[in-house]
């Protein structure tokens, strides 16, 4: 998997996650959802992630160009 799909991988997990706890255990949790959301949209802006940076250091590649996070339907 390329860094695209583990930062979405992560995102999406940290919400779920994020939203489970709010449900069962405090809305406060909820604070959290919030958090990754706006780290989501500022980084949409400002094209820097530091998820992205964590993800290199450990060694995980970047997207080549071209690539996609979904591989498109072949014929």
């Amino acid at each position: 998997m390329c860094m695209e799909r583990w930062i979405r991988l992560i995102a999406g997990t940290f919400v779920l996650v994020s939203v489970g706890l709010a449900h069962f255990h405090s809305p406060y949790w909820l604070w959290f959802t919030a958090f990754v959301g706006a780290n989501l949209f500022q980084s949409a802006l400002t094209r820097w992630c530091l998820m992205e940076d964590i993800l290199r250091k450990v060694g995980v590649p970047p997207c080549e160009h071209g690539q996609t996070a979904v591989k498109p339907p072949t014929a």
